[in-house]
């Protein structure tokens, strides 16, 4: 798969891994985000190995981060989307959003999940709605697995 691009201004939004500096997203993921606190290292490298991932980038430095986990043809999971705090209100979260809604291999997907604390009205925007039927999921939930691991 090639990699794509925009550039909106001064910033990017890039699928190159080459271009992800794994400490940033790893330090953001463990230390400032409220559902991976404590994430090995060797985990996040895995996860964006087996991720369609999306760098945000200001001058060449990695400023946000989000991932796809997908078959490209009936099913994607937006996770670990951010923005660090000196770059928050400036509309890069809805560029972000932008981009990976409109990156070509994403295109005709049944559906589209997420999990979010807060951030529901931004979603909101790019088609996201509450469940329709979430009696009908479920989920195997392990939420002290990093912990345990450390």
């Amino acid at each position: 798969m090639a990699n794509f691009e925009k550039t909106y201004g001064e910033f990017l939004v890039s699928t190159d891994k080459s271009k992800l500096e794994i400490d940033t997203i790893h330090h953001f993921l463990t230390k400032e985000s409220y559902w991976s606190q404590n994430i090995p290292l060797a985990i996040v490298r895995k996860s964006i190995e087996n991720s369609l991932c999306f760098g945000v980038y200001h001058q060449s430095r990695q400023i946000g981060f989000a991932r796809v986990i997908t078959d490209f043809a009936s099913f994607a999971y937006l996770a670990d989307v951010f923005i660090i705090n000196e770059f928050r209100r400036k509309g890069l979260s809805k560029i972000l959003m932008k981009t990976i809604i409109s990156h070509p291999d994403l295109q005709g997907l049944r559906r589209w999940m997420l999990g979010t604390r807060d951030a529901q009205g931004l979603y909101a925007k790019y088609g996201f709605t509450p469940m329709a039927n979430p009696e009908r999921f479920m989920e195997k939930r392990n939420p002290e697995v990093y912990k345990k691991m450390g």
